[in-house]
């Protein structure tokens, strides 16, 4: 008798739209349920996912996981293939089905905020993530703190704003949590967000308005407290094109002194990445750096 094959990291889940509860003017939480959800798995508060709207017939997506998936996804028609984009899991209650989604609306500018914007209950969707099943690290996230984490930095825009609220809902429940510095750009005054807060963190909220994006996460890498000790001889950088690759640099860091997360429209992340590893000297290892967006592109 063979043996089963072993469980696949993800899988791809149906889900259906079950409400939708508005969080700011430019962000609503969306809430997915499916009895295939109970299979679903979350790593960190960073955790990605993809969701495959409606193609351009309207049609919902209706994929078949196979191993080779992603290169028979790339090889459909862009007339009848499902837009993916990614997300982050911001809340997980597998044992009743439901996952909820924060998206960042926009109007109709782009499929996944329109859907967000227009759907009712009961329309569904197609979601990859994590298989509950699997039995190692399935990946798809980038919240790693060495274990006793002194000093943590977070720069964010509105669309790492899920994972950022996730990640300091996980350091609020510590006993002993990291002197930490985040800042979030956000498009408006009215989108903040009520966040937890100990003695040693401090959020500063930096609506931009009619700015450009990504100016203002700049700006607060800029004037960032990093601590004395980092200062050293900075690496050289490898040239990232952001109109045509993801900047993603993970950290591997090799101290608990400081660690970073900075994560928002791909060339302010590559801004920061100079500002911060060849003029303020802090080390390359210690920073997670992550274009979730290009303004003016499409990135799956």
């Amino acid at each position: 008798m063979e043996s089963p094959a072993p469980a696949s990291p993800y899988m791809l889940f149906d889900v259906a739209l079950k409400a939708k509860t508005p969080l700011t003017p430019h962000l609503s939480r969306l809430t997915f349920h499916g009895e295939q959800v109970r299979r679903m798995a979350t790593l960190s508060p960073d955790q990605r996912i993809k969701i495959f709207f409606p193609d351009p017939q309207g049609r919902p997506a209706a994929l078949v996981h196979t191993p080779d998936w992603y290169a028979r996804y790339k090889q459909t028609d862009a007339a009848v293939r499902p837009p993916m984009r990614t997300y982050t899991i911001r809340h997980l209650r597998a044992e009743a089905g439901e996952v909820d989604v924060d998206f960042v609306l926009h109007g109709d500018n782009g499929p996944a905020s329109a859907w967000a914007t227009h759907a009712e209950p009961g329309e569904t969707l197609q979601i990859m993530a994590p298989n509950r099943a699997f039995a190692g690290d399935a990946g798809g996230y980038e919240w790693k703190p060495p274990a006793g984490l002194k000093q943590l930095l977070l720069i964010a825009d509105e669309t790492a704003l899920p994972a950022l609220a996730g990640i300091l809902e996980e350091l609020a429940a510590l006993p002993a949590p990291p002197t930490t510095q985040a800042f979030v750009e956000v498009a408006a005054p009215e989108d903040q967000l009520p966040l937890p807060s100990w003695p040693g963190l401090t959020i500063e909220w930096m609506p931009r308005g009619l700015g450009a994006p990504g100016a203002l996460m700049i700006g607060a890498a800029q004037r960032a407290v990093l601590p004395a000790s980092l200062a050293r001889t900075a690496p050289a950088l490898a040239e990232v094109d952001v109109d045509q690759a993801i900047l993603w640099d993970r950290a591997a860091p090799e101290d608990p002194g400081f660690y970073g997360w900075v994560a928002g429209e791909a060339a302010a992340v590559l801004a920061i990445r100079r500002l911060l590893i060849t003029d303020r000297k802090a080390p390359r290892q210690a920073l997670n750096l992550m274009g979730y967006w290009r303004e003016g592109r499409v990135l799956d």
